[in-house]
């Protein structure tokens, strides 16, 4: 995928971007040379002050794609509260152009490897899409995913994951979370087919998700292609670790009639037998309690057909030992680690770390269940920056599914470790380069906010050169990526072109983007810290102080030599310092001359 321009014609703006922002991500002239002469993978940098709009941008990439998103799964399955015709999206009106490479199989031998596809929407009309370089083709967005040619004109994954409490960033992806799992929930108390993975596209990884992606790159990849996932880290071999499924949980006489077929229902049939209109629902005649079985879609029972092969039937043929708990009817699959597990792995999961991960994702979304419909109603509503906080949080013997004993070896260290060992840093290394390596091979767009930050300054003077070697293109495939920062680290590793700079104006808040008037590639962090970011001072604040202090009482006149030896014996050696020793010698220098004539 390749960002070309974006535009805001909403009236009202969009968060601190107003009506009329536009922004043209590449120039006709950068765009030929990208796809004339590739370089490898390269992100957007945003970079600017604090509150200048950097977060914004991804964000309102995230509500367009949220809007497609809604569209193109109304085909299939999306909740009632989704469909309606009122549902307030921000932005109402915009137009967003790119080009998305064209799958394999829609490529004719005379038409285009890319396709320029231009998204626009106009208050109150339904939004449309434009083939440019397909002749005249001009058609509703949602009359174009019923007629299945839509969805390549899409990203294949919109990504999103954030190293703070970015909750405008994650409040479409979380929407579409809950979304997956009323897909579920509807395919069980309908008891239709069941694919198996997530429906929607979007997804907002975040911490939740760091075994699931730790575990799918160990027992997936190849050496080389671990290599920058362990080069900064040393992160050896995976050793073992546990999945924990409970498969059952207790349901109201109100949703376990959802579950019933509607001509039992209708007709009145006494408690004891509405169990039998659905195989995920029984009822206990003594206590008058429903049990719903959530497992029912997802692993094969003995009476299953021989072709019903779900996600949890694999993973148990995966593991080394299963079992099931008895009093609380939870499954319990421990894997040990060796060349055997991860043969299983490829055979059962078809090689592919994307499709455990997208079980994992289905498992780990069922842990939603214990969110009303009231509350997913107000969701799905929500323009609140604290929606997250309105789901309850479960307990772990609570959770439908959960890892547990993840360990691997570790370089330099003695004992196997844990996942929750690692320091805030590491995990946000294994987290940002292990999601690239497993969507490496899709047509994605990734929106990271600031996800180096709890980095040391080496990891962030490497963190593009490993996304490179994360994302190296195969040639059929192109992500694009977009980075907020506030390290001048990652300026110096990309191109001016590559790099935006942001800026609001304090009278009027309005939101700029810029371009670098210097060359970013390998400029120092001094110049970039100086030129993007507006700090010209190479020293900490309080240094700063004390220096000012010291050069009060220079021009005071002082004595040059006590007060050289005061800062040698205060402060370390800074750019600074150097110039106010420097002016101290040029001074006393002078008066000496002044003297001598």
């Amino acid at each position: 995928m390749k960002l070309l321009r974006l535009k805001i014609t909403d009236s009202a703006g969009f968060r601190s971007l107003p009506f009329g922002f536009e922004h043209h991500f590449r120039t006709e002239w950068t765009l030929q040379e990208e796809l004339t002469k590739s370089e490898g993978f390269a992100p957007f940098i945003c970079a600017g002050p604090n509150g200048s709009g950097k977060s914004n941008l991804l964000e309102v990439l995230a509500a367009i794609f949220f809007q497609l998103e809604v569209l193109r799964v109304r085909r299939s399955f999306l909740p009632e509260m989704l469909q309606s015709e009122d549902l307030d999206f921000s932005p109402v009106a915009f137009e967003l152009d790119y080009l998305i490479r064209v799958s394999a199989e829609y490529i004719r031998p005379d038409g285009p490897v890319w396709a320029k596809v231009g998204v626009f929407k106009r208050p109150g009309e339904p939004v449309r899409f434009q083939w440019e370089n397909q002749g005249d083709f001009d058609a509703d967005v949602y009359e174009s995913f019923q007629g299945g040619y839509g969805d390549m004109l899409l990203p294949q994954y919109v990504l999103g994951y954030s190293s703070g409490e970015n909750e405008i960033l994650s409040l479409p992806f979380f929407k579409l979370r809950f979304v997956q799992f009323d897909e579920y929930w509807n395919a069980l108390t309908r008891q239709l087919p069941y694919p198996g993975h997530p429906e929607t596209r979007l997804a907002y990884l975040d911490n939740g998700f760091s075994q699931a992606i730790l575990l799918c790159n160990l027992l997936f990849q190849d050496e080389v292609t671990l290599q920058p996932f362990r080069e900064d880290m040393g992160i050896e071999a995976l050793q073992e670790f546990r999945i924990i499924i409970k498969r059952n949980i207790e349901v109201s006489s109100d949703i376990a009639e959802s579950f019933m077929a509607d001509e039992y229902v209708e007709k009145g049939y006494v408690e004891g037998e509405y169990a039998s209109s659905n195989p995920a629902l029984r009822s206990d005649s003594e206590s008058g309690r429903y049990i719903v079985n959530l497992m029912q879609l997802l692993e094969a029972g003995p009476d299953s057909a021989k072709n019903f092969d779900p996600l949890v039937t694999r993973l148990k043929r995966c593991a080394t030992l299963s079992y099931v708990d008895d009093e609380t009817d939870t499954l319990i699959l421990d894997f040990w680690v060796n060349e055997e597990t991860k043969n299983a792995f490829r055979v059962n999961f078809e090689n592919d770390p994307l499709m455990l991960f997208q079980a994992f994702q289905v498992l780990l979304t069922l842990n939603l269940y214990s969110a009303s419909d009231k509350l997913k109603a107000d969701l799905y509503r929500s323009t609140s920056h604290y929606a997250s906080e309105t789901v309850p949080t479960l307990a772990s013997d609570q959770r439908i599914m959960r890892f547990k004993f993840v360990r691997f070896s570790k370089k330099g260290v003695a004992q196997s470790m844990t996942l929750k060992e690692l320091s805030d840093g590491e995990h946000q290394l294994l987290h940002s380069l292990g999601l690239c390596l497993l969507f490496r091979e899709t047509n994605s767009l990734f929106l990271f906010d600031e996800p180096e930050t709890h980095f040391n300054p080496d990891w962030r003077a490497n963190f593009i050169s490993r996304l490179r070697e994360c994302l190296s293109s195969t040639g059929n495939v192109g992500q694009e990526m977009l980075i907020t920062t506030h390290s001048p680290f990652l300026l110096s590793d990309s191109k001016p072109d590559k790099v935006l700079v942001f800026k609001k104006e304090e009278s009027t808040g309005d939101i700029s983007i810029s371009h670098p008037d210097y060359n970013t590639l390998g400029a120092s962090i001094n110049k970039i810290t100086m030129s993007t970011f507006g700090k010209y001072e190479t020293i900490g604040g309080r240094a700063q102080t004390i220096l000012d202090g010291l050069r009060v009482r220079f021009e005071q006149g002082d004595d040059k030599d006590a007060l050289i030896s005061e800062i040698h014996q205060q402060l370390g050696d800074s750019v600074e310092k150097v110039l106010l020793i420097t002016a101290i010698l040029d001074k006393a220098d002078q008066g000496d001359g002044e003297a001598q004539s």
